[in-house]
């Protein structure tokens, strides 16, 4: 800007300085218009009576002007103050802003004023600060009193000058213009403007759904959400979205609301609510609002945190269902069937049986306790429409089939069968599943069919037999029933024993007899002694036939007696059917230890008896001890000859003495025989030594 003397006269008062001979050469070489040129041709030539001075007032006048334009170009030329400022500096609310004024001379400027003007036409310039000879001074009483201060720097190589306005704890009034005006050494100006624009970001947004429900009957939007921001400046923006797509608002589809609030510190408070016209799929749709807002240099966004709307919409369409694991129901299962309606809220239900409404339902569930075949069928669930959304019945069922397994008939039920005759036995189980059907015999498998077949019943056959049925593809419907079967007929005796000390020849021999048979045979045992034929008393210890089982077919009975001779014991059973006996000989066996040479050996392999005299067996006995006495001349001929032989090494000192033990009356064997037939044969003595019977 030019400021000088000259350059702000007024352009007439240059006339007088141009002198005439100057106008001249001017305007020799300047052009004139067209219409000045051809009224001077006239003059010339057509119209002698125009005057010489109008031609002169108009050539004047048009000089004037060039002369002002050339002015008016040079003063610009002289400006030597050229001032660059930035339109506009950003800086965030509370923080500090530099505002910076670079300006072109070839020496430092003589001073810098820092002015500003709040928005509007009229609004004047306040000054706020100077910089003058290095000093710089701040006007008492500015409101930026304390808050400012200002820098210098000069650049004489690139002849630059470069001030700084510092602003700390900006604050919202400060969004203003300011102005830097710089003065050189002429005390010619320059100045340039800059604008603060200050920013606050918001709060986080926060959104409140409509929790109550809406209905998608509603005929005009509804309210679903609001949206509130606070702190804002400038003022941010609101956007709605729905499952990440923006929402615009659309004629009786959405509708969106905002209101905002200055206050009193200048920030902006915003508030945006949300209306659509809601259908069934945004039960599952989230709403969420994002505010968009300034920062310096940039803008940013924030969202809100989702939500989700519950929306209400008519029944169309009915679930029914089983909730149980199991494939298959039987008798005594818990039941509990569902009912569910696609509608929101769930619809009132009622379940329908056999054409009646069925009991213990609560509403969506209908629970079947202890349920019985007579439960089987179709289950109705009906919708009762109270609202009337809809016309029609809406209405869903399932079927149901209680599987059961009956108890099991067996054929006969208990029977008693004679031995040798054939029996069968059938077992039958009614069920609505397929079964299998297994025999089994004191725990033990028989047949995998539902008849048994006894042939040829003996006392073996008598016993329980368990019949049992299942079915494979329920295996918890499984039963089980019994049959005692008892065979009849003679008795059979199937132990007979005799059991004693060895050591004592008055000790006592253990008799046991045991019998089976149906009815139960009743047991004797009696004794004799061969030598006398006279009783020999047997004392009954353990009779089991005094007590017997239910179901035992087998008794016994056990006895003792004193084998003080050769005894024969008889063991009798007998019933209904029959008698069967047996017998076994008792014999008094005394063993015998003998002494002898170097050639005898010890008798101790042979049982000797007493001599008794006992009919019809003298001959044995006899041929027994002449082969016995055979055998022993044999055996020491044998040695003998090994000893002369040279064989055998024993001399004198190898000699050995067997002293002759005598057979001690307590060495007593019993031996048992159960033949009549069989007899025992003393061997009296050995090595010609004879014993009588009482030794």
């Amino acid at each position: 800007m030019c400021s000088s003397l000259a350059c702000r006269a007024q352009p007439t008062r240059f006339l007088p300085l141009i002198s005439p001979h100057f106008t001249r050469a001017l305007c020799k070489h300047l052009p004139f218009p067209d219409g000045l040129q051809e009224t001077s041709a006239l003059q010339r030539t057509q119209s002698p009576y125009i005057k010489p001075r109008i031609w002169k007032d108009m050539t004047l006048r048009y000089i004037a002007s060039l002369v002002v334009g050339l002015v008016v170009l040079t003063c610009k030329t002289w400006a030597a103050v050229d001032v660059s400022m930035e339109d506009r500096v950003e800086v965030s609310l509370k923080d500090q802003a530099e505002i910076p004024c670079i300006y072109t001379l070839q020496e430092p400027a003589l001073m810098i004023v820092w002015f500003t003007k709040l928005p509007g036409k009229d609004q004047g310039r306040i000054r706020i600060c100077y910089y003058d000879n290095q000093t710089e001074i701040i006007e008492e009483g500015s409101e930026y009193a304390g808050r400012i201060k200002v820098s210098h720097s000069y650049d004489p190589h690139d002849a630059r000058g470069t001030a700084i306005l510092t602003i700390d704890k900006v604050e919202l009034s400060d969004q203003r213009e300011f102005i830097c005006m710089v003065h050189n050494v002429l005390k010619e100006s320059g100045e340039g403007r800059t604008r603060l624009q200050v920013f606050k970001s918001p709060s986080m947004p926060v959104i409140e759904g409509t929790y109550t429900g809406i209905s998608v009957t509603e005929e005009k939007p509804s309210k679903v959400a609001n949206c509130k921001v606070d702190d804002g400046y400038p003022r941010p923006n609101i956007t709605w979205y729905k499952d990440r797509f923006p929402l615009q608002p659309s004629d009786g589809e959405v509708k969106i609301l905002e209101s905002q609030t200055i206050k009193t510190n200048g920030l902006f408070a915003l508030e945006s609510q949300l209306f659509i016209k809601v259908i069934r799929e945004d039960e599952d749709a989230v709403f969420y609002c994002e505010v968009q807002y300034f920062v310096p240099g940039a803008s940013r966004m924030i969202e809100s945190q989702p939500i989700n709307i519950t929306v209400f919409y008519p029944t169309t369409n009915l679930t029914v269902y089983i909730n149980s694991s199991k494939k298959l129901i039987k008798e005594g299962d818990t039941v509990e069937i569902h009912c569910e309606g696609n509608g929101n809220p769930q619809p009132l239900l009622t379940f329908i049986h056999k054409g009646e409404p069925a009991e213990n339902a609560n509403n969506e569930i209908l629970t079947l306790k202890d349920v019985k075949r007579s439960d089987s069928g179709t289950y109705e669930c009906q919708l009762l429409d109270l609202e009337g959304y809809s016309e029609d019945i809406v209405e869903s069922s399932i079927d149901i089939t209680v599987h059961y397994l009956d108890d099991i008939v067996v054929t006969p039920e208990e029977t008693d069968l004679d031995q040798g005759y054939d029996l069968t036995l059938t077992c039958n189980a009614l069920s609505s599943l397929p079964t299998n059907t297994t025999w089994y015999k004191d725990g033990m498998p028989l047949e995998k069919r539902h008849v048994l077949e006894l042939r040829n019943a003996s006392y073996n056959t008598s016993g329980m037999y368990t019949c049992e049925v299942m079915v494979p593809s329920l295996p918890e419907l499984q039963k089980q029933k019994s049959v005692q079967i008892i065979v009849r007929g003679k008795p059979e005796i199937t132990e007979w024993k005799a059991v004693g000390p060895m050591n004592k020849a008055d000790h006592s021999v253990i008799l046991t007899c045991s019998a089976q048979g149906y009815p139960l045979p009743n047991i004797s045992l009696s004794a004799f002694d061969r030598r006398t034929n006279q009783t020999v008393p047997v004392s009954i210890v353990k009779n089991q036939n005094t007590e017997p089982e239910p179901d035992t077919v087998v008794v016994s009975m056990t006895g003792s007696v004193k084998a003080t001779s050769e005894l024969t014991a008889n063991c009798r059973a007998y019933n209904e059917f029959g008698t069967v006996s047996a017998s076994r000989d008792i014999e008094a066996i005394a063993r015998v230890k003998t002494t002898t040479q170097a050639t005898s050996t010890k008798a101790t392999g042979f049982t000797v008896t007493p001599k008794q005299p006992h009919k019809g067996g003298s001959g044995v006995a006899i041929a027994v001890i002449i082969i016995c006495l055979l055998l022993i001349a044999i055996l020491g001929s044998v040695l003998y000859f090994l000893y002369k032989k040279g064989k055998l090494p024993c001399g004198r000192s190898g000699k050995q003495d067997f002293t002759k033990e005598k057979a001690s009356k307590d060495d007593i064997v019993m031996e048992m025989k159960s033949g009549k037939s069989e007899e025992a044969v003393l061997l009296q003595g050995v090595n010609g030594d004879k014993k009588s019977p009482t030794e």
